[in-house]
């Protein structure tokens, strides 16, 4: 084919530079990525404004908060003015909360790491009677809401006498069937299983086979079920509502107790214990942070995590 054919061929598929330019000048095209652009641009302002409003909040005194422009301005000194209020609400319980609620989401991270990781992996590489009853009864629990787990579970607690406890918050919260079932499809479509054939000929026993070989090549999954865990145990709200009031709350627990203090959400407050709009802001910023720091120094294993199992070799 000679040179003025391929041209020809060219312009009429419209393949060449030509083509590439007329599809770029289209209106139906330019229509379309507008349309796009509006959308994201919608969507990002929807997620985006009340963050910052929020950030803001936290540097204006309540005055301010309700006279002036929404995105104007705080400054350095409401800032710390409001910090001295968080302190002093309650001899400074928030820190106490804050730290009920990493104590119940650290311990019940690790206990779910060791048994969801392990969980996952022989359901996925293991031959044993009840292997399938096992993975739909896990896909099963998955679907029920986390809430109406909450009065059984509440129930059961109170008959072992464990409510008021630490344990009563920790052991609810390590029960994670989301992470087997994460667990399961890691291992069944991104461990070579002649990897694991080939340690075994080796002569390592299964628990080897786990710790030296599966479990090493298992850091995304691991990371991912750790942050999804974590994330959900931090913001939890209604199971230790129940079982863990007053100083053994966590956070979110305290930050309602805190709403509740608020003049302008219950006007029946008490004067000693009222608490200011940018306050409360504040303290929703401190119980967002930790999840947002883990988030930002493990985001690498995060995404790793996500897009395994995506492809198969």
């Amino acid at each position: 084919m000679s040179a003025t054919d391929l041209g020809s061929a060219a312009l009429t598929t419209g393949s060449g530079p030509r083509g590439r330019r007329g599809a770029e000048t289209d209106p139906r095209s330019w229509l379309g990525r507008a349309f796009i652009a509006v959308v994201l641009t919608f969507f990002a302002l929807f997620f985006a404004v009340p963050i910052l409003w929020l950030l803001n909040a936290t540097a204006k005194s309540p005055r301010d908060l309700l006279t002036t422009a929404p995105f104007a301005p705080g400054t350095f000194g409401d800032l710390a003015a409001n910090w001295d209020a968080l302190v002093s609400f309650q001899d400074g319980i928030v820190f106490q909360w804050l730290g009920n609620a990493g104590l119940y989401s650290g311990v019940a991270l690790v206990l779910t790491l060791v048994t969801s990781i392990p969980a996952g992996y022989a359901m996925a590489l293991g031959t044993f009677r009840g292997r399938k009853v096992l993975l739909t009864t896990t896909l099963v629990v998955m679907l029920i809401p986390n809430t109406a787990l909450v009065l059984p579970i509440f129930l059961e607690l109170s008959a072992l006498q464990l409510v008021g406890t630490a344990a009563s918050v920790i052991l609810p919260f390590s029960f994670f069937p989301f992470g087997v079932y994460l667990t399961y499809i890691y291992f069944s479509s991104s461990i070579p299983a002649d990897l694991l054939a080939a340690a075994r000929i080796d002569g390592c026993g299964e628990m080897a086979v786990f710790t030296r070989i599966a479990l090493p090549l298992a850091k995304p999954v691991v990371a991912l079920v750790g942050f999804f865990s974590f994330v959900a145990n931090w913001n939890n709200y209604f199971l230790p509502f129940l079982v863990a009031p007053g100083p053994k709350a966590p956070i979110q627990v305290g930050l309602a107790e805190m709403l509740a203090n608020v003049p302008q959400f219950n006007p029946t407050a008490a004067g000693v214990t009222t608490i200011e709009l940018p306050v409360l802001a504040l303290a929703t910023v401190l119980s967002v942070a930790p999840v947002l720091l883990i988030f930002l120094f493990s985001q690498r294993f995060l995404v790793a995590g996500m897009t395994a199992g995506g492809t198969k070799e």
